[in-house]
């Protein structure tokens, strides 16, 4: 191949020739010409290029990694677990057994949490994975084909759930932090309180005149619903944290802290009035809700006493809660039967939790009017907080299990109505709540500085 400049230098000396043209002109085509007209070099590139494309698509796939590995591994893990309880346990674990059916309830539970998780929505956080797991117990539930082989016993139901709200308690217990209690002041404590016992309140007067409660039901119901979902508020904050939105006010901060007193008070709340319903009488007031407070209690003083150590056993707490998360929102879903419910008593539900709702949403509103914020950011973190799954879908069986462990059947019917509001709860604001918040989030909140994971400084809101 020439050199095209050494070629224009050596034309420039020689004098042009009257017989023939310039050389410049027959030597830079004589160079294109030679460099195109060379169709090996650009089929031995072009294929070297497509085997690397072809090697790299081939090793991304293998082995496997990512999501695809992760779901054959815990495919894997699973059916070794089975084949492990069938060598110790027979006939349990095949069908009609009822470790089958709880197995059952739990494979569903799980895919349909990860099904859930692969639907996703441009600009909007993901759904929340309980939403699916729910849906698969209520789909056994109300298939006659799969139900007929589930059969759960009332005492493992009720153990099971038992153990789900006592990690919840743990949780709860080793998260609160004895340095941000003591700065728990204004506008986040109003936030922690406020809604919760409003709607609680709101949910008593309505069910009393529409579903015909009894007062001491009707608080019950109440707290029920007042708590407000970390499993959905939490990672739809954090989402909106990374992208800078509301960083300035604090907003993500300001309703991650709120949220987990928030289901104190509830929990609080409802193990009160769980145990004047099932008293024995105007002057003894049983102990049905003592163990929870007393869990949420130990385990707040372990984790003052371990300071910076407890983090290994929030980590230990966490493994578990995943394994017993499925089976949770599983079980919910199969206590919920459509022969037995009737259109009117559908209503009278949705109505009462409409309006426990709009109860909460506007005492949210007033509460923040005396901080330091937006009117849209007012709307915003109004709208927010109306999210509920995890402690609803604890507390919603418990006095249904309560009714039928201390055996008075004219309570059960209070007891399902009960169940069935907090599973329409779950399956209404659950995901229209992630919604909002991923949706609103952007347009509402200004956009400031990028910041990294989310840090809970609640000295900040002193002055609010």
């Amino acid at each position: 191949m020439y050199d095209t400049e050494s070629v224009k230098e050596d034309v420039n000396l020689q004098p042009p020739s009257t017989n023939e043209q310039p050389p410049v002109a027959t030597e830079e085509p004589t160079t294109i010409t030679q460099m195109s007209s060379d169709p090996g070099n650009v089929s031995h590139e072009g294929t070297k290029e497509t085997k690397q494309q072809v090697n790299r698509s081939t090793n991304s796939y293998c082995p496997p990694h990512g999501t695809v590995n992760k779901i054959i591994t815990d495919g894997v893990t699973l059916i070794v677990l089975w084949t492990l309880l069938w060598s110790l346990m027979g006939n349990e674990v095949l069908p009609g057994g009822n470790l089958f059916g709880l197995i059952i309830i739990f494979y569903s539970a799980f895919l349909g949490g990860k099904i859930l998780e692969l639907i996703r929505i441009p600009v909007v956080p993901p759904l929340p994975p309980l939403l699916g797991m729910l849906l698969a117990g209520f789909t056994i539930r109300n298939v006659p084909i799969i139900y007929e082989f589930v059969r759960i016993p009332t005492t493992w139901s009720s153990a099971l759930r038992n153990t789900a709200l006592t990690i919840i308690l743990i949780r709860a217990g080793l998260g609160l932090d004895p340095q941000a209690l003591k700065h728990l002041k204004g506008v986040c404590l109003r936030l922690s309180f406020g809604p919760c016992i409003i709607e609680a309140c709101s949910a008593a007067f309505f069910s009393h005149f529409l579903m015909k409660f009894p007062w001491q039901w009707g608080f019950l119901l109440g707290f029920v619903l007042g708590a407000v979902s970390p499993a959905v508020v939490v990672p739809s904050m954090l989402l909106l944290q990374e992208n800078g939105y509301g960083v300035e006010k604090g907003i993500p901060t300001l309703l991650v802290a709120a949220s987990s007193m928030d289901d104190v008070v509830a929990i609080t709340g409802f193990n009160t009035f769980l145990s004047i319903v099932f008293s024995s009488g105007c002057q003894y007031f049983g102990l049905h809700g003592s163990g929870g407070l007393v869990t949420l209690v130990l385990s707040f003083m372990a984790a003052k006493k371990w300071a910076k150590d407890k983090v290994g056993v929030q980590k230990v707490v966490a493994n578990t809660w995943n394994i017993f998360q499925p089976l949770l929102f599983g079980l919910v879903g199969t206590e919920v039967s459509v022969e037995s419910l009737e259109s009117r008593t559908i209503g009278m539900c949705v109505a009462t939790l409409g309006l426990a709702l709009s109860a909460r949403i506007l005492a949210t509103f007033t509460l923040m009017s005396f901080a330091e914020f937006r009117f849209k950011e007012k709307v915003f973190i109004a709208l927010s907080w109306i999210p509920k799954a995890t402690v609803q879908a604890v507390l919603g069986p418990l006095a249904l299990e309560t009714a039928r462990k201390v055996m008075a059947p004219q309570l059960e019917a209070y007891a399902k109505d009960v169940m069935t509001v907090a599973f329409l709860a779950i399956l209404i604001t659950a995901p229209n709540g992630a919604l909002l918040i991923g949706i609103l989030g952007p347009k509402i909140l200004d956009r400031g500085e990028v910041i990294g994971p989310l840090k809970l400084e609640l000295s900040d809101f002193e002055h609010h």
